[in-house]
């Protein structure tokens, strides 16, 4: 334990602005994971941080300090090891694809996700809607299955950063989650407990992210970078566009079809999809295993073609639980939408689709809300594509009549037809080592 401090003297440093020590962090942290310090002291503190910020020491003391809050992962045994993480976004189906490339391509990876709240889709819940899949395992379990086929995809578990987990569940409820320090101490956390040696970030940025400008994106992503370096790691942080939805669908049965689909045929896939899962593992390829980023797409692209990434896929679903040849939930209802008006699309909406998709019960609004994985949207037109009156822009899938009927009205309210034709965004903005 360690040595006693006076609490409410730390929530008034940080509230004057004075920079906190790591001592003073790792107390609180302790303090607070333990029962010690109450939910009102560690409110007020995190109101202190959201008010005044942290330093980027101040920063990767309390990354470390969460990340010691409870079991940390040996990697050391699985050399050239490597963590991802996306910020989330709409459509966002990456890990679904991007870890089996790079589990082909010789990179472990043993990966901690998440669960979708609010527009943003969750890795786990994409992954649940595959029958009999489980996304819990224990340290043992997570370590077993990435030596025996190289990839895991499974949830938090309880004693990994378990000061992560009770200090968001207090920044949700006291307005403190839109908060630099504690967004990166919280991503960094996780992935340090999970001891890979080297991080891989997506950091999105656009109406179907978290991160709406540029500026907050390169912000986090700058911030991931130096955190992780801060605490001996090795890192690549890409600030990548979603000003539209990635992909074809939007919804948690639909985006494992989708997914699946294109490590089985990566010719027929979405182009801006497909492009973004190679770009990705290219990076992760060469922050790895310590090679040029033009090899790195090479390992990729021949990881992907060749069929290695699928097998690696089938392995991993069929490790985790997966029934063999179950087929993918599907809603009972589903209805075309169509365009009223010609010309290009020059803008879609992604936050009111992912929103939309919620509302017909593929997302939650409230942590314990349940999931219908059935239900979504699939999208057959992009930014910048001409449009005729009448052409078939999208299909809603729902668990009714109804619901299917009053969604096609929204989808249409979220994608802005004119007469110029817009150019699409870069799908990578900017990279950040």
């Amino acid at each position: 334990m360690l040595v006693s401090m006076h609490v409410p003297e730390i929530i008034a440093k940080k509230r004057d602005g004075a920079v906190l020590t790591a001592e003073e962090i790792a107390f609180f942290i302790e303090g607070y994971t333990s029962g010690v310090i109450p939910d009102y002291q560690a409110a007020a503190l995190l109101m202190a941080i959201y008010l005044r910020g942290m330093s980027a020491d101040e920063t990767a003391a309390l990354t470390a300090a969460m990340a010691r809050s409870g079991q940390q992962l040996d990697l050391t045994e699985l050399p050239g090891a490597l963590d991802k993480h996306s910020t989330g976004g709409v459509g966002d189906k990456t890990s679904l694809i991007v870890v089996p490339i790079l589990a082909a391509a010789g990179v472990p990876v043993c990966k901690m996700s998440g669960r979708g709240l609010g527009h943003t889709g969750g890795t786990l819940d994409k992954l649940e809607a595959i029958r009999g899949l489980s996304v819990e395992r224990s340290a043992e379990q997570m370590l077993a299955q990435v030596r025996a086929i190289g990839a895991c995809i499974v949830g938090q578990t309880a004693t990994l950063a378990p000061a992560d987990k009770k200090l968001y569940a207090l920044r949700d409820a006291t307005a403190t989650v839109a908060c630099l320090p504690l967004i990166v101490s919280s991503i960094l956390s996780k992935k340090l407990a999970g001891g890979a040696p080297a991080f891989l970030f997506d950091v999105k940025v656009g109406s179907g992210a978290l991160m709406k400008t540029e500026a907050e994106a390169v912000a986090l992503a700058e911030a991931l970078v130096a955190g992780s370096v801060a605490n001996g790691r090795r890192a690549t942080a890409l600030v990548t566009d979603m000003s539209q939805p990635l992909g074809r669908t939007i919804g948690n049965a639909l985006e494992v079809q989708e997914a699946s689909a294109l490590l089985k045929s990566p010719a027929l896939a979405e182009p801006r999809l497909r492009e973004l899962c190679l770009l990705l593992a290219a990076h992760g390829i060469a922050l790895a295993q310590g090679v040029a980023l033009e090899e790195g797409q090479r390992r990729a692209q021949s990881a992907l073609e060749s069929g290695a990434a699928r097998h690696v896929w089938e392995a991993l679903v069929a490790a985790q639980g997966a029934e063999s040849g179950a087929p993918l939930p599907q809603a009972p209802y589903s209805e075309l939408v169509a365009a009223t008006e010609a010309g290009y699309l020059q803008r879609i909406d992604a936050q009111a689709l992912g929103e939309l998709v919620v509302r017909l019960g593929g997302g939650r609004v409230r942590k314990e809300d349940t999931i219908d994985p059935a239900v979504g949207l699939e999208l057959f037109i992009q930014v910048g594509d001409p449009v005729a009156l009448g052409q078939t822009l999208a299909r809603v899938h729902a668990r009714n009549t109804e619901a299917a009927n009053a969604a096609k009205g929204e989808v249409i309210a979220a994608l802005e037809i004119g007469r110029i034709q817009r150019h699409v965004l870069p799908l990578v903005l900017c990279c950040i080592n």
